[in-house]
């Protein structure tokens, strides 16, 4: 006689993906996720706010806790991101430590992997970057790691290409406690529409301007009309901290913030899917770091 089918149970459960700078953490979200919700550069400490990417995989919805790389703080942004990162892998069901493998264990690296060994979640191993690193270095890197902290299994993806990222999801989605699922099955980020917006303009200020300049500046959404026609007019604030930057964000004649302003409108059409009209303007405050209304628009606690 055959037996009844029983229904399974719904999954539910955060996933704290914490790393040094640069380790690919942004990258291995959205390929969980299947889409992009968070900003990603080649330069270091791009993201500055804790967001959740929201990825299911069969009965599991996994939060995917993306936060800033951990590094030694030195101004009130940096201490605000460092614990915005910790802060998000308080009480995960789950911590994935993000590891550059073609960087390996260097100063930031190895202070996280201390760091994470005295806590109590369970928490996987996940050495990024294994298409650009010897296979013999990945296996030391997992060793010395294993060696340190418990680690309950280590992954060798390429978070860029999506290699093993599948292998990774199904033993997180495996990992998920029984728990209904707390966001609709299509949402995909937890983050607001005016605070995405916001980011795509930030990340096109890490690609496109050079050396430190993009962490000199923030953006502020001062304004979002939605029109009768079905359009949105979107009013963002680009802050610096000097003159010489506000005419570096402009570029000869403007055409560096039309660049910026352009793409920007693009992916913010992409996110809304509505047309965009969007209005940039560059102001020059030199203790903007130091205004608590940045951090309340990132997302960021005030740290004294």
């Amino acid at each position: 006689m055959t037996e009844p089918a029983t229904e399974t149970m719904p999954r539910c459960g955060s996933i704290a993906i914490v790393g040094a700078p640069n380790a690919g953490k942004s990258t291995l979200v959205n390929a969980l996720v299947g889409q992009k919700v968070a900003i990603v550069s080649a330069k270091v400490q791009t993201t500055r706010t804790r967001l959740i990417g929201i990825a299911t995989e069969g009965e599991s919805q996994l939060l995917l806790i993306d936060t800033p790389g951990i590094f030694a703080p030195r101004r009130r942004l940096d201490r605000a991101m460092v614990r915005a990162a910790w802060e998000g892998a308080e009480g995960a069901d789950l911590i994935v430590l993000v590891v550059d493998a073609k960087t390996g264990f260097r100063d930031d690296a190895s202070a996280i992997l201390l760091a994470l060994r005295d806590r109590s979640e369970p928490k996987l191993l996940v050495l990024n970057k294994v298409d650009i690193t010897a296979k013999p270095r990945l296996l030391d890197l997992a060793a010395h790691a294993n060696n340190i902290t418990d680690f309950a299994e280590t992954f060798f993806i390429a978070a860029g290409t999506g290699d093993g990222v599948a292998e990774l999801k199904s033993a997180l989605a495996a990992r998920m406690p029984e728990s209904p699922w707390h966001f609709p099955e299509d949402q995909l980020t937890d983050a607001t529409t005016r605070l995405m917006a916001a980011e795509i303009t930030r990340e096109q200020l890490y690609h496109q301007l050079h050396a430190e300049l993009p962490y000199a500046s923030a953006v502020e959404t001062e304004k979002w009309e939605e029109r009768r026609d079905g359009s949105i007019a979107i009013h963002q604030q680009i802050l610096v901290e000097r003159e010489t930057q506000r005419a570096i964000v402009l570029g000869k004649g403007g055409a560096r913030i039309k660049e910026i302003g352009a793409t920007a409108r693009a992916g913010i059409a992409e996110l809304t899917g509505k047309p965009v009209h969007l209005f940039l303007h560059v102001k020059v405050k030199e203790d903007w770091a130091e205004d608590r209304a940045v951090y309340r628009d990132s997302g960021l606690d005030w740290v004294d």
